[in-house]
């Protein structure tokens, strides 16, 4: 089905200005145009916006993404090299996780530090609280913390 650049950007979410900028760094090399020079997005126009976007999600340059899209439209002898972009991906979206999960730990922590500070009406009670004493979400953490040390 084809869409106006106003109905792609609408369905997907993605500024009019960005589709054109995808467009001109050659991310839609089959894209048809009117006689007008408008261009029509199909639905393969569509898909291929899909995987562009979620591979932005993952940090992946756009000289990267346009390397991946060359790469589809060359078939199957690229096979290999997009196999290992994706795992290549999940190894960086893995350590990214990683690093949000410690970083919601930290904040986590913070919070029933000052919970605890504000019940008491002193930071003096979660500065000195024996470690047994803590919930054992906040025990799991402080342990964590002191193995990076």
């Amino acid at each position: 089905m084809p869409y106006s650049i106003g109905e792609a950007a609408r369905m997907t979410g993605v500024n009019i200005s960005t589709l054109r900028y995808y467009d001109r760094e050659g991310l839609f090399p089959k894209i048809s145009r009117t006689d007008g020079g408008i261009r029509i997005f199909s639905d393969v126009e569509m898909e291929t916006l899909q995987i562009i976007e979620c591979l932005k999600m993952t940090d992946m340059p756009i000289k990267d993404i346009k390397q991946f899209l060359d790469w589809c439209q060359a078939g199957d002898s690229t096979l290999q090299q997009r196999r290992d972009m994706f795992y290549e991906r999940l190894d960086c979206m893995n350590r990214k996780m990683q690093e949000l999960q410690q970083t919601i730990n930290t904040v986590k922590y913070k919070c029933w530090y000052y919970d605890t500070a504000l019940s008491a009406g002193t930071e003096e009670v979660s500065k000195n609280m024996s470690e047994k004493d803590m919930p054992e979400e906040i025990q799991i953490y402080k342990r964590e913390m002191m193995r990076k040390k």
